[in-house]
This record gives structure tokens, sequence and C-alpha cells, in this order.
């Protein structure tokens, strides 16, 4: 009956596997959520390979695994993802943004192609089920968790996901790109109430103006709409590989004056919502 979190990467663009990136993580984009029996993970980036040595350690043999999108830092972790090369394994995998890009298989199945990799998508052993959706729609995994999405604005798409169990909500917001000024209605409606919203803040207010068209946004656009929308907690997330640990330290005294109920996500952070 738990609902749980955690952060095995949390590092956006780029991994950075370096001495002054260690208090808050060099992988890239993966979570974990235990809820009502089930395990979901959220994005393949480089935190994938961590997780999956966890998944067989505790031969945990299913999961459902819904991306993003796929940019490399959100899937280039999945061929190093040694559960799905087990016969005995079963990952359900989906996406909202790719019925115009052959669907979710053919992306995964590219990137493990020649001449990029030498070890096709085939080679996986475990049972793999591919489904596309279209972002805003809305569905359940297995019998009590609801699951709602929204399309984001990023460079050939985003998804973000909002999971709700025994009346507990956790929004995953990542990657997109605000407007200077105007709140983004669909991720306002989306994390509405939420407990926990994980938001792309890879930019700061002032570095913003210099990377429009990224498709980021900032940690203060992060506070800004989980203020207006009554969320109790923000988990500031995607981390610029140029923001190494004294930056983010800062980042995190400056973020948490500005709104107490703001913080920054480290690799291997857990939370507990039930």
């Amino acid at each position: 009956m738990s609902f749980k979190v955690k952060f095995w990467g949390v590092r956006g663009s780029i991994a950075t596997p370096s001495p002054r990136h260690i208090a808050f993580g060099g992988n890239t984009s993966c979570l974990e959520i235990a809820m009502g029996g089930e395990r979901i993970i959220l994005d393949a980036g480089t935190g994938i390979r961590n997780l999956g040595h966890w998944f067989l350690k505790k031969d945990l043999r299913r999961a459902h695994l819904l991306l993003s999108h796929t940019h490399w830092d959100h899937i280039n972790g999945f061929p190093f993802f040694s559960p799905a090369f087990r016969k005995d394994r079963h990952f359900h995998i989906m996406a909202g943004h790719l019925h115009a890009h052959g669907g979710i298989r053919t992306v995964l199945s590219s990137q493990m192609a020649n001449p990029t990799f030498p070890v096709p998508l085939a080679v996986m052993g475990a049972k793999l089920d591919f489904e596309d959706f279209r972002a805003g729609d809305k569905f359940n995994i297995g019998r009590s968790i609801k699951v709602r999405t929204a399309a984001l604005n990023h460079p050939d798409g985003a998804t973000g996901y909002r999971l709700e169990y025994r009346g507990k909500s956790v929004c995953y917001i990542t990657d997109t790109e605000h407007v200077i000024g105007k709140p983004d209605e669909k991720i306002l409606a989306l994390i509405e109430g939420a407990d926990v919203v994980i938001y792309d803040a890879t930019y700061t207010d002032d570095e913003f103006p210099g990377k429009i068209g990224w498709g980021h946004s900032t940690w203060q656009e992060g506070v800004r709409l989980c203020r207006q929308a009554g969320v109790k907690m923000l988990m500031i997330f995607h981390h610029d590989p140029d923001h190494e640990d004294l930056f983010m330290e800062r980042l995190e005294a400056e973020a948490r004056q500005m709104w107490p109920h703001a913080l920054v996500a480290r690799e291997n952070m857990r939370l507990n919502l039930l």
C-alpha cells in the first residue's frame, strides 16, 4: 500500500561523471515509483543502469516504463538496463509523442542499430510490450493507479505525467519551455493540488533569455506554477550539466528562501507519500 519515489538520475542533457557533481548526482533522468503493487519507471536516462542492478538484486521482474520523450539524455541508458536482457522479465514501455515517427519501438530499436550501437533491440530477452498513446490521454495502471498526461512545450514533443494513488499524487514535468509572463495552462491543470511536482528547472531566470528555443524552464517558473496550482512540494529537477555542486547548493538556498516547499532533487533521494 506504499507510494514511494526514488531518483536514480536527476541531470539533464548529458551525464556528468566528475568530482564536482557528486553531491547532486551526474546521471541523467530516471525515477522509480513503487505504488499500488506496481513499479513505474519514468524515463530511461543513464540512471536506469543502476536501477536495473537494483531490480536484479531484489528480483523484481516487471515494471512500466513511461517516457517523457526520446531525446538522448532520456533514453540512452535503456541499452544498459540489464533486466531487459533476462527472459523471465516483463516491461511495458509507453510514450505519447511518437505517432508521427513510427512509435516507441521504432525509436528505441533505431537507437540500438548499427552503426551507432553493436547490440540490437532484438537481443533483449525480456518480454517487451510497446504502447503509443497521445499526450493528453488518461489511462490506468493496474487496478488503482490513475495516470493523466499533457503535452509539453519541447522540440519534437514531450509528455508530462500525473500519477494518482489512494488520494496522493506526483507529477513529472520535464522537458518543457515556458513563455515569460504567461503560465502554461496545460501544466497548471495537470499539477493542480498535487502533493509533489518534479519540474524541469534546467536554467535560472537570469540564464533563460539566452536559452529560449532550447525547450527547458527555470526553477523560479516551477515555484510560480506550484504556488498558483496549490502544490504541496516542488522538486527542482533536470539540472544543467554546467551547474556544479557549489552552484546547486546556492540555488537550493535561494529557492528555499523564495518558497520553503521547494527542494533540489538529488540522485538516490527518496520520497514517501504513503
